[in-house]
């Protein structure tokens, strides 16, 4: 069968690869000049550090399935990540922890002590929180929520926390030890030559014809057996009922001489700093050395036509024209949507990967039975 992949993302690649091995011929387009998508990197000429291009991805996962398939493509090197907070001109540890807890409240505690203390904040008639500002204060209390949350989810989000769900606060730990590594997967690494030098190797076989900086036409559809579309979900119909809404970036470049701040990434919740965070790229690698650093400040904002969508924001009126979107894909066929932008969700990379060898083996399973492969294998609603 002739498949074509839209975006040649970890989506694209790992679904393609699949596909290829099992005797497809598979076309990958693209409309930017690398592969990668947002995870692309590249060596900064300048100061010779490998800079992630679109923001920081640190690979993380308790699935041993998927950390095999990409050690099959990549060696990775250990990575502990690591952020910090600048709150008031103090520096803390982040994900809030035990050493947190006792530097902000200036004392000397105990977890069991901690753990007493945090609860006696923390506003215990919030029993069913309904937004992510209860969400905080039922776990953490004001005095936390205000100095580390509230600025820098407003910053990122360009809304009060009263207004987001409750669970984009429930993915962040709440940890009664000294343990600041941010993620508590088994596996964690960096890749050794970055995320777009495996992704290149996933996508090198025989099989599989790669073309970059070609945007692809959903109404030319029929000139392949199926498509799989990693594009925005209503980029397919032409964004004809409204756009859904997403936050985009803008990254502020500078360097630098030495190590500028000491860590991979450094939070900056207060209020009156435009900025969300600064990232130094060089200790994302810190198996390399360099003589000069390259930053970024990133700044948040909403997402315009011809702007890169980074965040879904899901909220009541994107729930709803999403339903309306989803429900006209499901009518047609011959396409598949995956991906962050395709189900319209924010995905880790593990989790992007898994779902796209859950699709391949879908579409291989429907290709053997002559039956049409469903619109969502991973359905957004």
């Amino acid at each position: 069968m002739r498949v074509l992949l839209v975006g040649a993302g970890l989506s694209g690649a790992v679904i393609g690869r699949e596909l290829a091995e099992a005797g497809h011929h598979v076309s990958v387009v693209d409309g930017r000049d690398h592969v990668g998508g947002n995870c692309h990197t590249y060596r900064d000429g300048e100061t010779g550090v490998l800079v992630h291009a679109y923001g920081p991805h640190i690979f993380h996962t308790d699935d041993a399935g998927v950390w095999d398939y990409v050690t099959r493509f990549e060696t990775f090197h250990p990575y502990r990540h690591q952020v910090r907070s600048t709150v008031r001109g103090r520096v803390y540890a982040m994900p809030v922890n035990l050493h947190t807890i006792n530097q902000f409240f200036g004392a000397a505690m105990r977890p069991d002590e901690a753990r007493a203390f945090i609860e006696a904040r923390a506003e215990t008639a919030i029993t069913a929180p309904r937004n992510f500002e209860e969400q905080a204060l039922s776990m953490i209390g004001r005095e936390l929520y205000e100095a580390f949350f509230k600025g820098y989810t407003e910053k990122q989000w360009g809304c009060p926390p009263r207004e987001l769900p409750a669970a984009i606060l429930k993915r962040l730990p709440l940890r009664f030890n000294y343990d600041d590594n941010y993620f508590f997967h088994r596996f964690q690494g960096m890749p050794a030559r970055g995320y777009t030098a495996m992704i290149a190797d996933i996508l090198d076989h025989p099989s599989i014809e790669l073309h970059l900086q070609t945007w692809f036409d959903p109404a030319e559809a029929g000139q392949f057996d199926h498509v799989f579309w990693s594009g925005p979900l209503d980029g397919w119909f032409g964004y004809d009922q409204g756009r859904l809404g997403y936050r985009t970036l803008d990254f502020e470049r500078f360097t630098d001489t030495g190590d500028f701040q000491g860590c991979a990434v450094m939070n900056y919740p207060d209020g009156d700093v435009p900025f969300t965070r600064i990232t130094e790229h060089k200790h994302f690698a810190p198996w390399e050395t360099h003589e000069r650093t390259v930053c970024y400040r990133e700044y948040s904002r909403a997402c315009a036509p011809g702007d890169i969508p980074y965040y879904p924001i899901r909220l009541v009126a994107e729930k709803a024209l999403l339903a309306d979107y989803v429900a006209r894909a499901q009518t047609g066929a011959g396409v598949t949507f995956v991906g962050r932008l395709g189900t319209y969700r924010y995905l880790d990379m593990d989790v992007t990967i898994r779902e796209a060898l859950d699709t391949a083996r879908a579409f291989k399973a429907h290709a053997c039975a002559g039956t049409a492969m469903p619109a969502f294998v991973h359905p957004p609603i």
